[in-house]
């Protein structure tokens, strides 16, 4: 029935002389996402991208547009010429695949060539349908139904749906962060959130062999698979990391382990981020939530590095997290029981107010071989490219040859 998509493009027009640019990244995000319909068509106006269906059904494209950055909304809708009785004709054929018992009519007029005004324009199209469809009723405040027309000098769409997309802007108009990726449930929502806003993700997973699994790696892998579905690529960088902990906890006070293994993951991400042209990192610490997170060990923390550290989850309840996981789909994935390597060297007993000079003076003390360690981690860094033609069933097959 569905013969258009119009795409609405939301915060974009915020952005003055950079719109264009916006705009453009956007259209070429949905075509590469829509690359498997080569049937569709694409054109654009001012404000507004168009998607010809060209026989595909709507169905087809709905999930992936919703999954979009940068698209704030969109509407199947029937396209036919500026005619009242072609409008007409659209809006019964909508009612009547609906049934719905109340229904109203809205309209919006911006080609004013046409000769119909807009009150006169609603008035008739109600009538119209009303008088062939048996049973139904007006109902202005909360109609089961809501016909809206637009009525534009490219012509006049008719539609009764408005799908929310994912808001915020295209990916890679706002720059790069390094995530730091963890197999827990905060993580891939930070992570989601970052790209929301236009930031490519270099994501970053700790693996610490024996002490965790390739089925935790894997783990990771699907998670960052999950969050390609959202920004088209996510490259994670699995690093190797037993060695660093080991040499922690025979050095440093077991209650402050968690504190020294996530300095040197700062660091460690810092380097990332200065091959891949990173400007930040971003976690997925919630203030609070853990020993780990209290302000004190936030601050202790984030001074490994010189690099500004993005916390999006920073004010939000482990409640809140969890129902933005299931809306982003990631967090049947996040509840496997496959442990990350913070996890299983968590202290017993865990320091929650450390002081960064005595975590400073503790660390020059231990006479470990920092820049060693770091870059035998680099240089064993493993890299993985998901994305959304990557197939669940990969990581299960990659399973069954390390088991």
């Amino acid at each position: 029935m569905y013969t258009t998509v119009l795409i609405r493009f939301g915060e974009l027009a915020l952005k003055g002389k950079n719109r264009a640019d916006f705009e453009a990244r956007l259209i070429q995000d949905i075509k590469r996402r829509l690359k498997a319909f080569p049937e569709l068509a694409f054109w654009r106006t001012h404000g507004r991208l168009y998607i010809e269906l060209g026989g595909t059904p709507y169905e087809a494209v709905a999930e992936p547009l919703q999954r979009i950055f940068g698209l704030i909304s969109f509407s199947p809708a029937i396209r036919v010429p500026l005619e009242l009785e072609a409008i007409q004709a659209a809006a019964l054929r909508l009612v009547e695949a609906a049934q719905p018992k109340t229904f109203k009519v809205s309209a919006r007029r911006t080609a004013r060539a046409f000769p119909v005004p807009t009150p006169e324009l609603m008035k008739r199209v109600g009538a119209y349908v009303l008088k062939r469809v048996p049973g139904l009723k007006v109902d202005v405040h909360a109609p089961e139904q809501e016909v809206m027309v637009e009525v534009r000098q490219e012509g006049a769409f008719v539609y009764d749906r408005v799908v929310p997309g994912a808001g915020g802007f295209p990916v890679g108009t706002s720059g790069k962060v390094v995530l730091l990726l963890s197999g827990g449930i905060d993580s891939p929502v930070a992570g989601w959130y970052i790209m929301r806003k236009g930031v490519e993700v270099e994501a970053v997973y700790y693996h610490s062999p024996p002490y965790t699994s390739e089925r935790a790696k894997l783990k990771v892998a699907e998670l960052a698979r999950l969050l390609s579905l959202w920004s088209g690529r996510v490259r994670l960088r699995v690093v190797p990391f037993t060695e660093i902990q080991e040499a922690l906890k025979a050095s440093v006070p077991e209650p402050l382990l968690t504190t020294f293994m996530r300095r040197y993951m700062m660091r460690i991400a810092e380097r990332i981020a200065d091959e891949v042209g990173a400007l930040a990192l971003a976690t997925g610490e919630s203030l609070g939530q853990v020993a780990s997170q209290t302000l004190e060990n936030l601050h202790v923390i984030a001074a490994a590095t010189r690099l500004p550290v993005l916390r999006p989850l920073i004010g939000l309840d482990k409640t809140e997290i969890i129902a933005l996981a299931r809306k982003i789909g990631t967090y049947e994935t996040s509840i496997l029981p496959y442990e990350d390597c913070c996890t299983v060297f968590t202290p017993a007993h865990p320091q929650t107010k450390p002081k960064l000079a005595k975590v400073e003076a503790i660390e020059a003390r231990a006479g470990l071989d920092r820049e060693g360690m770091i870059g035998r981690a680099l240089q064993g860094t493993e890299v993985l490219e998901l994305s959304p033609e990557t197939p669940p069933a990969r990581f299960e097959a990659e399973l069954e040859l390390y088991l």
